[in-house]
């Protein structure tokens, strides 16, 4: 197997591991795109109208030859055309015409195999320097795909300290290309809460969180994951593979015995 470099957190060569096989997975971005849109598709809540909003009412047709269109009013009223229609798409406070159904699948399930595959295949992604930079990370100041750090970067707690430790790594270029390069959605959803399109920035991966989300949690497009905790969907962000990603020497080693064939 190949042997990597690990970095210190000054930016200099502190020792050599070799890589797990799972680096050397076949790229197949057909099953990581099922697998992103299986997790994304499992937070959604089915949601839809009342059966009987719209209905509540003892409104009734008047039948033809009144003089008026033949749609359900409410009593009270001597001509017809005088009365409020309801009950219709057409009327205030009327049912609506093709809501949304409660009894709608939204989940796009995936197989536990092919979801351990997707995963395997996604990391093997953030070992290839050609896909990495095609989704449009700046590594140009990154002297190794994939990038690994000493164990004591999981401890540093401070957003002062991960930004000295950044740049020194090289990592703070595309920190920067997160921060300034989000822009305003196209279409509809700008009025659902959803105005601006935010870029993804690099991804740790650490064997064990001694606070390191608390001291990259303030830098724009940056995750913090915990190894035993991995998915498709934090590894290829909206189903593109090739997030770049930092592993810590542990964590590295972990990611071996857990995904071993």
């Amino acid at each position: 197997m190949e042997k990597i470099k690990v970095y210190s957190l000054e930016g200099e060569v502190v020792d050599e591991i070799e890589l797990p096989e799972i680096f050397t997975e076949e790229y197949r971005p057909d099953l990581i795109k099922r697998a992103v849109i299986s997790s994304q598709t499992a937070r959604i809540q089915p949601w839809g109208t009342n059966p009987r909003a719209g209905m509540r009412t003892t409104a009734k047709s008047f039948g033809s030859g009144r003089g008026a269109a033949m749609v359900p009013r409410v009593k009270g009223s001597r001509h017809p055309a005088a009365s409020k229609a309801a009950r219709i798409p057409q009327s205030i406070g009327g049912r609506r015409a093709h809501p949304p159904k409660t009894e709608r699948v939204l989940h796009e399930k995936i197989n536990r195999k092919e979801r351990r595959l997707a995963i395997r295949s996604a990391v093997a992604a953030t070992a290839n320097r050609d896909i990495v930079e095609a989704r449009g990370h700046m590594i140009e100041n990154i002297s190794q795909i994939p990038f690994v750090v000493d164990d004591e970067l999981a401890t540093v707690k401070r957003t002062k300290e991960t930004r000295e430790i950044f740049e020194k790594l090289g990592i703070m270029d595309d920190i920067l290309r997160a921060k300034t390069g989000h822009k305003i959605r196209a279409g509809r959803g700008k009025t659902r809460g959803r105005k601006y399109k935010n870029p993804k920035g690099p991804l740790f991966v650490v064997a064990e969180d001694k606070g390191i989300s608390l001291g990259a949690r303030n830098h724009a497009g940056v995750d913090v994951v915990v190894v035993d905790n991995l998915n498709a969907e934090l590894l290829a962000p909206g189903t593109h593979p090739g997030r770049l990603t930092v592993y810590t020497k542990s964590a590295v080693e972990r990611l071996g015995e857990l995904f071993k064939q």
